[in-house]
């Protein structure tokens, strides 16, 4: 399994999974990558009809 902790560990970037949200323990630092194999999307709406209707549920915040 990949490291993507950014806490002096190298995090080793996803290039098939882009994503700018820095505050999460799984951003590649000084890349827009995650970290992470894969990544789970889901939503927090009933009928999703926007992409702001989505989520990514592997989120951690640092």
């Amino acid at each position: 399994m990949k490291d993507s902790t950014n806490g002096g560990c190298a995090c080793t970037p996803n290039q098939s999974i882009k994503c700018t949200v820095s505050n999460c323990a799984h951003h590649c630092k000084d890349q827009n990558y995650c970290g992470l194999n894969t990544i789970t999307v889901g939503t927090h709406e009933a009928n999703p009809t926007q992409k702001e209707c989505t989520d990514c549920q592997s989120f951690q915040m640092k």
